[in-house]
């Protein structure tokens, strides 16, 4: 029976993370992964191939329709797929390589097949060779989520399917249904309307992208149907079904829709099973998550668990957070994650990015706040980049000016967010961002002109 200090059971962000900083610490650490490559779905088949096909589809539309603004003339632009899916492919090659010389070089010894926790200290490594024990005194569970489907529609791995297969279409759809308007189903669908789908959202609430900023949904509901995407809304999907090459979805109240692609994003549930956890009694909640406390601890002496197997947003540097703050609580009792400075970004064109409070939250909650807001169309950067669409808001407390909330849309909002992130941290006030210097001409300057606009001081509007 092979010995470590750890084991981590699970190789995505939350798990490779985990287990890189508790070899930095000093532990012997062992990672358990049933998939060939490391780096979870999200470097594998979600976040890093969907951004690569994200990227490739925006060059695409921008060739087909906004170089001409910049004085470029481009004749006979054609899709070439297969070429657009292997750079994908090579972008993912980079990054699971990458984790796998990180295990390397921290001396991270990894275990191929799938674990389940047999006793309080011990792992069983199932393989189709055969299995191996392996004991630790402390164990993470990081094994991540997967898509949660809905009644009636049932992913075949091929017309109808999840984002895995809707990385890897060979052809365009002439029309694709996408169930749900969240962060995965507007990414997706935003692809492939620019390589040239017909694309069609039906989501069950009557908005789009559920817990973000309203002001900011509606917002990005008008762009993208400006973009030519479709929405449903208040739609209730009830079956779906193959018939030849084409997919009919049922929808309460309304005629039913057909598509040659159907993409379920509807959201994540966490892989808890098969994990043994029912052999020693470690406790899940209503929804299937394993139940922690502020150290990570299950109940159960040694056993532990990060990332989407635990409450919080099912995102991928939350499950890093975790992962680091783990196994820092484990060496030296300190470790720290703040869950309300979590931010979370759609990588749609324009991106959206939000991190703290929303305004519909901090009413109901009763907060008397301030409101700065900003346009991209204002900001000489954005003019000369051509891409004028969107906005900065950000919300602070009347009292005290801490700023509670601050929500962008708009090119480049995944980046501009860091800078809220950092400010909220350490407790800015909407003034500290508006006294803080940000080079002209920048898009950073809208944060600082939409804090000043919490005092009704923008220079520049």
């Amino acid at each position: 029976m092979a010995k470590h200090d750890v084991i981590v059971i699970g190789a995505g962000p939350g798990g490779y993370v985990a287990a890189i900083r508790a070899a930095q610490l000093g532990f012997d650490v062992a990672c358990i992964e049933k998939e060939e490559s490391l780096g979870g779905t999200c470097v594998r088949v979600g976040c890093i191939p969907s951004k690569a096909m994200l990227e490739s589809s925006e060059r695409y539309h921008e060739v087909q329709h906004s170089f001409k603004d910049h004085g470029i003339d481009v004749s006979g632009v054609e899709l070439n797929l297969e070429k657009m899916l292997a750079r994908k492919n090579k972008v993912v090659k980079a990054n699971t390589e990458g984790v796998a010389f990180l295990f390397k070089k921290n001396k991270i010894t990894r275990y191929s097949g799938t674990g389940e926790i047999t006793a309080q200290s011990k792992v069983t490594v199932h393989r189709a060779d055969g299995d191996e024990e392996l004991e630790a005194e402390h164990i993470i569970i990081a094994t991540g989520s997967s898509v949660a489907t809905i009644p009636g529609v049932e992913p075949d791995g091929d017309r109808i399917g999840t984002s895995t297969e809707a990385l890897e279409y060979t052809q365009v759809p002439e029309h694709l249904i996408v169930i749900g308007a969240g962060y995965i189903g507007l990414e997706l669908g935003s692809v492939w309307s620019r390589l040239g789908s017909k694309v069609t959202v039906l989501e069950y609430l009557d908005r789009i992208l559920p817990g973000m900023d309203a002001d900011l949904a509606k917002d990005a509901l008008k762009v993208f149907k400006k973009q030519g995407l479709e929405f449903h809304l208040g739609s209730k999907v009830t079956a779906a079904k193959v018939e030849g090459d084409k997919v009919t979805v049922e929808v309460e109240g309304m005629e039913s829709l057909t598509g040659d692609r159907v993409l379920v994003s509807t959201g994540r549930k966490p892989n808890t099973e098969s994990l043994g956890l029912e052999n020693i009694g470690v406790e899940l909640d209503e929804r299937g998550r394993v139940k922690v406390d502020e150290h990570f601890k299950t109940n159960v002496e040694g056993i532990y668990a990060i990332g989407d197997v635990i409450p919080g947003p099912m995102l991928a540097h939350k499950a890093e957070e975790d992962g680091v703050a783990c196994v820092e609580l484990i060496k030296t009792g300190a470790g720290h994650v703040d869950y309300g400075l979590i931010p979370g970004i759609v990588y749609t064109e324009p991106e959206i990015a939000t991190v703290g409070k929303t305004e519909e939250q901090l009413k109901e909650e009763g907060v008397d706040y301030k409101k700065g807001v900003f346009p991209y169309q204002a900001n000489g950067r954005a003019r000369a980049l051509g891409m004028t669409e969107g906005k900065v808001k950000i919300l602070a407390d009347a009292g005290t000016d801490r700023v509670l909330g601050v929500h962008i849309i708009g090119v480049r909002a995944g980046d501009l967010i860091a800078e809220a992130v950092a400010a909220m941290a350490f407790g800015a006030s909407s003034e500290d961002i508006a006294r803080t210097v940000h080079a002209h001409p920048t898009l950073s300057e809208i944060v600082k002109e939409a804090a000043l606009a919490v005092e009704g001081r923008a220079i520049h509007m």
